[in-house]
């Protein structure tokens, strides 16, 4: 009888630890946006992503909020969101690259490292700071195909 009940609550605790609540790890200044892009890494617009360590900007209408950076880290492709994650999208919040390896908000300076999506200037303040959204990425062949959905 003794097994059963630790068996029922282990199984009970497996179900609850297996929900998770998406809503709650994503930013609240950027909005969740469904999209898929590929890049043709042939391409001349995309050829500096074939070395490890650069990164581009892609700033479509359909990709992203802001456009995408995608960096190529050596072992994968990461592609984060494009809109500063500290405000709402606004005239200035497009990030740009820096350096190759990392990215800054041109609003108030913050900077990103984009080989992990950290921010590296981290104010001293109570106010909670969020690092950059990450996007999901897929390579075939001579392809990346970033997507959200």
């Amino acid at each position: 009888m003794k097994t059963k009940i630790y068996l029922i609550t282990a199984f009970i605790i497996f179900i609850l630890s297996a929900c998770d609540d998406k809503s709650r790890e994503r930013n609240p200044y950027l909005l969740e946006t469904e999209f898929s892009f590929d890049i043709n890494l042939n391409l001349p617009l995309y050829n500096s992503l074939n070395t490890p360590g650069n990164a581009v900007y892609i700033g479509n209408a359909s990709v992203g909020l802001r456009g995408i950076i995608v960096i190529n880290t050596g072992g994968g492709f990461y592609a984060w969101e494009a809109s500063c994650p500290n405000h709402a999208p606004n005239d200035c919040s497009t990030m740009e690259i820096k350096g190759g390896t990392n990215c800054i908000c041109p609003c108030e300076d913050y900077e990103y490292n984009l080989f992990n999506g950290q921010m590296l200037n981290r104010p001293d303040t109570e106010e909670r700071m969020y690092d950059l959204l990450f996007y999901q990425t897929q390579v075939s062949g001579s392809t990346v195909r970033v997507y959200n959905n």
